[in-house]
């Protein structure tokens, strides 16, 4: 069983910024592709980046490209959501996802609220 925690999210202003973290085993975090989705209210999750497990090749939605950063420490079982520049658009539930594609992933956190007040 893969448990993920997330945690880092909160109420923000916007053009602020957020750093989000989410904790698995480093086994899980070294061994497959950790990423992000978010899913704002009344809408679909969606999803936000991905980093891989071998590599280290990121991906990012169009919409967070050149504002967010993901990353991951495999020695601490870590991966964190960078978010700079953020607008109401980016308020959202953040889901921590592990062995993922751009359309779902296998492994879920419970998610973290993010909330850019304008």
């Amino acid at each position: 069983q893969v448990q993920l925690a997330e945690s880092g999210g909160g109420l923000v202003q916007a053009g602020g910024s957020l750093r989000l973290s989410c904790a698995g085993s480093v086994l899980t975090v070294s061994r497959l592709n950790m990423g992000w989705f978010r899913q704002a209210p009344g809408k679909e999750r969606e999803f936000v980046a991905v980093i891989a497990w071998r590599g280290g090749t990121t991906e990012y939605a169009d919409s967070v490209k050149g504002r967010f950063t993901i990353s991951r420490d495999n020695a601490k079982g870590t991966v964190t959501l960078q978010m700079n520049s953020l607008n109401s658009e980016d308020t959202a539930i953040y889901y921590c996802a592990a062995d993922l594609t751009r359309r779902s992933a296998r492994y879920w956190g419970q998610g973290t609220q993010v909330t850019v007040s304008s």
